[in-house]
Formats: C-alpha cells, structure tokens, sequence
C-alpha cells in the first residue's frame, strides 16, 4: 500500500465520537478515529470502554464486519 492509500481518520462506517454497542458482550465504546497500522497501514479503530476508559485497537474489516452496532445519542 501507497501513501496514497491511507485511510481518511474519519473515512470508516463509523465516525469519530459515534457510541457502539458490541453485539455479544453488550459493552458500550466510543469511537475516538480511524488510524493506520504502522508496520502494514492497514486501517484500524482506535475506540474508547465507555465502562472502563481503556482504549482499544481493531481492524477496520472486524469493526465493520456487523459485530458492533451504532447507538443512537
């Protein structure tokens, strides 16, 4: 991948500061962006435990992939 190929930190389904619901656990989080992985620039959420504050990372095929649904505020 180029660097014209980075992802736009808000370019994913999901906007930064949109609130998520994970489908299995229940578990709330908010969005805080979309990012590049480093060492391939694969496109990852950066979220927020809206619980416990911890920040996550995950890939944006598996964020996308139906197992988070978005709340609405």
């Amino acid at each position: 991948m180029n660097v014209n190929q980075r992802i736009s930190p808000d370019g994913g389904l999901f906007k930064p500061g949109t609130t998520l619901k994970h489908r299995k656990t229940g578990g709330l989080y908010r969005v805080v962006l979309l990012a590049n992985v480093e060492v391939n620039l694969e496109p990852a959420y950066v979220y927020e435990s809206m619980q416990t504050h911890d920040f996550w990372i995950r890939p944006q095929l598996e964020m996308e992939d139906g197992r988070f649904e978005q709340i609405a505020e």
